[in-house]
């Protein structure tokens, strides 16, 4: 190993490295420089072991519900907004056309807003046209744990910065249908998407909270994150699992800011309050957008950190369709 003899070679040496690997520099051993084994080692060989050694990371946005007018209106507004931008923009869309499905439109719209992925739940065959284009949609998904023959697929695999991203969408079935174990799939799956990568993104779509904390645990270290959707309310409990696993219970909705949990308060207060059929319509009112950005290794798959997105909009949006 060499040893250097003044500040100003480490410091000369440090600068260039750090101009060759884009300011991220990780040394897993201490590299020192003589003057006089300059000949035996030149400094090329050292900047190119400090690149070498820097992290390469990808940068994932993965945003909540998507509610209606709103929702689509302040998360393209939100994306056009942002600098930088992520690698990768997932989003739940089973929620984008007036709450309850997606229509092709609905589908397109957000495309062009900039989200690349996109997963679904319990609504997503809400909106008939649905079974014309589903099949069609490689990045467009429902629970994987529906049974044999649904259409359409609950993962897929997309191709971004030089990798490959896994998808997984699973729905819970407590307070749900009865649909497959979640568990039991996620384990087949995850197993199949890892043959082709170690990034691995799963939704997991469900009522209660227990059943999203345990497949955060029972998945963790096997995938790179593992994010809640389907209550509309944001958890404050993001965190990064001991087995390198970002997860948090529920990343929110993004739509109406003033609803009940994305609809409007009056036609929600019909059904529980006076125990009356109503037909729930979108909120009115400012708008906001809920989701978490996590950043990855793409040498090991591990999430590096898992940071909470909540932005409500200033401008007031209609509640349309």
């Amino acid at each position: 190993m060499l040893s250097a003899s003044t500040d100003g070679q480490r410091e000369k040496v440090r600068k260039k490295a750090s101009k060759a690997t884009n300011n991220k520099i990780v040394l897993y051993a201490t590299v020192r420089v003589n003057l006089s084994a300059v000949d035996l080692v030149p400094s090329s060989i050292v900047m190119y072991s400090l690149a070498m050694s820097a992290q390469k990371s990808l940068t994932v946005l993965v945003l909540g519900d998507v509610i209606g007018s709103p929702g689509r209106r302040m998360v393209a507004q939100y994306l056009a907004a942002l600098d930088p931008k992520p690698d990768l923009v997932i989003a739940n869309a089973e929620n984008a056309a007036h709450g309850f499905g997606i229509t092709e439109k609905n589908l397109n719209e957000l495309r062009q807003a900039g989200v690349a992925v996109f997963s679904g739940g319990n609504h997503t065959f809400d909106q008939k046209e649905i079974f014309t284009f589903i099949d069609r949609e490689e990045y467009l998904l429902r629970p994987a744990n529906y049974p044999e023959g649904t259409p359409g697929r609950g993962s897929c695999i997309y191709a971004v910065a030089g990798v490959k991203v896994a998808v997984l969408n699973v729905m819970g079935r407590i307070f749900m249908e009865p649909l497959d174990s979640p568990f039991a799939v996620a384990d087949r799956l995850v197993g199949d998407l890892s043959k082709e990568t170690n990034l691995i993104v799963v939704d997991i779509h469900a009522e209660a909270t227990s059943e999203k904390v345990a497949m955060g645990w029972y998945l963790d270290g096997r995938v790179s994150a593992v994010l809640g959707t389907h209550t509309h309310v944001q958890t404050a409990d993001e965190r990064v699992l001991p087995g390198g696993t970002a997860y948090i219970t529920d990343m929110g909705s993004c739509g109406p800011a003033d609803g009940v949990i994305g609809m409007d308060r009056a036609t929600v207060f019909r059904r529980l309050i006076q125990q009356l059929p109503s037909r729930f319509d979108v909120a009115a009112g400012p708008a906001m957008v809920n989701g978490v950005k996590v950043e990855l290794d793409t040498s090991s798959g591990k999430a590096l950190s898992i940071e909470r997105v909540r932005v409500i909009g200033e401008v007031k949006s209609p509640a349309e369709d």
